[in-house]
């Protein structure tokens, strides 16, 4: 009987398929495990751990690759196929599939470029890395805090300020130039070669550093890079980078690296300046990496952000929202605000809320508090002017201010002054009719209120 080509399985018919996978794998146990990293394939495809890397996946969900098979669909493929890509895996004839090319906008303009494997190759990477991290992650220096289990952005900022702190008053800010499509995967290939005994698990890797990209409708086979979007590329570029990390150790600098973010706190200017010029030459021989010098910088740390923070001058420093970072949320909430012009307020917040609510909890480490107080007056003035444009009427303007509590006299003089959008809604009578206490019925987050709850 013809097997089902791979887009038109559905999960509703694959759920025998699926059972049938996992007691495949589960009646495979003779050839799993082993410490030995010469056997790392085997342990990659153990029963466990490929169930483990399968639930990741449908967790994660994401996007489908060129081939159109969303995740939903992933389980019941594998129970129709994966003896045949297990023995592929096995003897390192598995090919992964070209990645989906994706642009987003990056937060500092320009876009990013990301790689979209397949489900099929992002289970398998999954798989793949699920091995890995036990053996690199040990190795790996305890400034690194990017992508790593048990690390994350708020252990790095909070390192950074320490830093600061204890007197390095000065920070070499270094931005590599697109460093994930410029590794280089000779370099990188020798790197994962020194702990990875397993040729089979080397070349597997390869292949999917090789994988090429499909771009209009052609593959475009990559010399370097290892394309964002799929579980593997974070753990090859801390590979890489803990090279980095272990010269600055070794040359006892403090330093934060969040994946390619790298931050090296000093004591004076011109030691920052020597320490960037000895990195550069570090980066660009020995890594065949490029430093962005239009974005890297030895300056004060309450000039530069690191991770969407900025710190105060203070000699005991604290940490505050860098101004970019409020910039940006400024953008997204506009967007919101454009659309919501013609819309249901409580709709309108609920929006907002969403954009917010997530952007208070990372921004949670800040102690200067202010920002969030001048962001919440902001947001309410931005719905205030909706409302304004909504009633569009002097007389649908006087009714309603009138519905909202204001008197007669007030209503009338407010509604027809003449005066734009914006100005009303940062005048009293808007004040006095949509109050804080409305807008929180409607549903509004006040930032500061929540920042005061998660701090």
């Amino acid at each position: 009987m013809a097997e089902k080509p791979e887009r038109t399985l559905r999960v509703a018919d694959g759920i025998r398929e699926g059972k049938e996978f996992e007691r495949q794998e589960s009646a495979a146990q003779e050839d799993v495990s082993s410490p030995d990293t010469t056997l790392l394939i085997e342990q990659m495809i153990g029963h466990e751990n490929l169930l483990s890397a399968l639930k990741r996946v449908e967790t994660n969900k994401g996007s489908a690759g060129i081939d159109g098979m969303p995740v939903t669909e992933l389980r019941a493929f594998l129970g129709l196929h994966w003896k045949r890509i297990k023995g592929e895996v096995l003897v390192g004839g598995y090919r992964p599939t070209p990645v989906r090319r994706v642009e987003i906008p990056k937060s500092g303009g320009g876009v990013r470029l990301l790689g979209i494997p397949t489900a099929l190759d992002r289970f398998i990477q999954q798989a793949l890395l699920q091995v890995l991290v036990p053996i690199f992650d040990p190795t790996f220096s305890d400034s690194s805090y990017g992508f790593r289990p048990g690390r994350s952005a708020h252990q790095a900022v909070e390192s950074a300020r320490s830093h600061v702190e204890a007197g390095n008053r000065w920070v070499v800010d270094m931005d590599l130039e697109k460093f994930f499509d410029r590794v280089n995967h000779d370099i990188l290939m020798s790197r994962v070669a020194r702990r990875v005994k397993d040729k089979r698990v080397l070349k597997l890797i390869r292949s999917f550093l090789e994988s090429g990209v499909m771009l209009n409708g052609v593959v475009q086979i990559q010399g370097e890079g290892t394309p964002q979007g799929g579980p593997l590329s974070p753990l090859l570029s801390n590979i890489l980078l803990d090279e980095l990390d272990k010269e600055l150790e070794r040359r006892g600098h403090r330093f934060c690296r969040y994946a390619d973010d790298c931050n090296v706190y000093v004591s004076s200017k011109a030691s920052g300046i020597r320490v960037m010029e000895s990195l550069t030459r570090f980066l660009e021989g020995r890594l065949k990496l490029r430093v962005n010098h239009l974005k890297s910088a030895v300056d004060r740390p309450w000039n530069r952000k690191f991770l969407g923070y900025s710190m105060t001058v203070h000699f005991k420093t604290r940490l505050k929202v860098a101004p970019s970072s409020v910039k940006r949320l400024k953008a997204k909430l506009r967007e919101i605000f454009r659309k919501g012009r013609g819309r249901n307020l409580r709709r309108v917040i609920a929006e907002v809320n969403e954009a917010t609510v997530g952007w208070v909890r990372y921004y949670r480490l800040s102690q200067v508090k202010g920002v969030f107080e001048e962001l919440d007056q902001w947001l309410r003035r931005k719905l205030r002017c909706i409302l304004w444009r909504q009633w569009k009427k002097r007389k649908t303007r006087f009714k309603k201010m009138i519905s909202l509590g204001l008197d007669r006299e007030r209503a009338r003089a407010s509604a027809g002054n003449g005066r734009g959008p914006w100005w009303n809604s940062g005048a009293s009578h808007m004040n006095a009719a949509i109050t804080v206490a409305l807008l929180g019925k409607q549903g509004l987050v006040s930032l500061l209120d929540l920042h005061r709850r998660i701090a």
